[in-house]
């Protein structure tokens, strides 16, 4: 099993990265069945920013810890400020969505990209580039 972790992480990075972005494009655009979110309103639309954008990030590993950990800490925020008032746990309160994606972009933010990140491509880039002057 440890032989595939640096793949299992890239192909977790991706999944979950791809289905934050969508859920904030479809907010965002009023697509896949999500009514539009009205533009600037706060949190909600801003929310929707970083989802999209953060989960791109992640999804194509550009930095993605930070976008990881501002995905993360949008998700606890919206947990503890959305769902939380409703009740204590997250099979009470709807927040079960929010939980996940919260822990899911921490665990990316500390483990790193994984495998094929467009960062790890540009680093190698930078390097061959130093060793060739």
């Amino acid at each position: 099993m440890e032989r595939w972790r640096h793949e299992v992480l890239g192909l977790f990075r991706i999944v979950v990265g791809f289905l934050f972005a969508t859920h904030g494009a479809a907010a965002l655009f009023g697509v896949l069945g999500v009514a539009k979110i009205e533009p600037m309103v706060w949190p909600g639309w801003w929310a929707s920013v970083i989802q999209a954008v953060g989960g791109l990030s992640v999804m194509l590993g550009l930095g993605t810890r930070y976008a990881a950990l501002l995905c993360s800490g949008s998700m606890a925020y919206a947990y503890f400020t959305v769902h939380q008032k409703d009740a204590l746990l997250p099979v009470q309160n709807g927040g079960e969505k929010a939980a996940l994606f919260a822990f899911a972009f921490l665990l990316i933010a500390f483990l790193g990209s994984g495998a094929w990140a467009l960062e790890s491509s540009l680093q190698r880039n930078r390097e061959l580039v130093a060793t060739a002057d």
